[in-house]
């Protein structure tokens, strides 16, 4: 039987940067695992006075006008979704939020079931919000029907980040780079998801053929 190519969608919301970064890194990760990998960003709600009163997300709109919109399509496509978002006030953003709530047509055909989802999150401090957001996340993927895939502590890295629940970040206002650890649990992540979905999809293939 032909290796089976895993297709993965990273659906993410980032203001400034950070989890656009993290979106990278678990591409990397995806893809280093063999995956087939869109890389989609939602829609911006802000606007654009409040995103020109923040320089660095103007900046960051600016770097990343060529990234292309998610679409119900890419959900669609996709063996499994990531969705990557910051914090707010310990849940997910509105602009995810919003993108995830257009879901609804494709939900009630039963289309987004049986896929594989997970996340990744950044914060501004310490043990602000990053397992309360991801758990969030998490309760609509229960209502798709979708298969819940987390790094949890399968890999010594995960004992030195410390989030199962999926790939996070402290930012401190844009002051703390992504260490390298974070950056390799988030490859780490990646890597995990293309594996598991290989073998789900495969699984699948193989009853079919039966």
């Amino acid at each position: 039987m032909a290796t089976v190519t895993p297709k993965v969608a990273i659906i993410y919301y980032s203001s400034t940067g950070t989890v656009h970064a993290l979106a990278q890194e678990y591409a990397k990760g995806l893809e280093s695992a063999g995956a087939e990998v869109r890389l989609r960003k939602v829609h911006e709600l802000a606007p654009p006075e409040a995103i020109a009163a923040n320089e660095a997300w103007q900046a960051h709109a600016a770097a990343t006008e060529d990234v292309p919109e998610a679409t119900a399509d890419d959900v669609l496509w996709a063996d499994a979704v990531v969705f990557g978002t910051p914090t707010r006030y310990g849940n997910v953003a509105a602009q995810l939020k919003q993108f995830i709530d257009t879901l609804g047509p494709q939900w009630a055909q039963g289309q987004l079931a049986d896929k594989v989802y997970s996340g990744f999150t950044s914060t501004s401090t310490a043990h602000g919000g990053q397992e309360s957001t991801l758990l969030a996340l998490y309760n609509t993927v229960h209502h798709f029907g979708g298969v819940i895939v987390t790094p949890g502590y399968t890999d010594p890295i995960q004992f030195t980040t410390g989030n199962p629940y999926g790939p996070s970040h402290v930012d401190g206002q844009g002051a703390n780079p992504i260490s390298e650890d974070t950056r390799h649990a988030t490859q780490y992540a990646g890597q995990r998801v293309a594996t598991v979905t290989r073998q789900l999809v495969a699984g699948r293939s193989e009853a079919a053929a039966i």
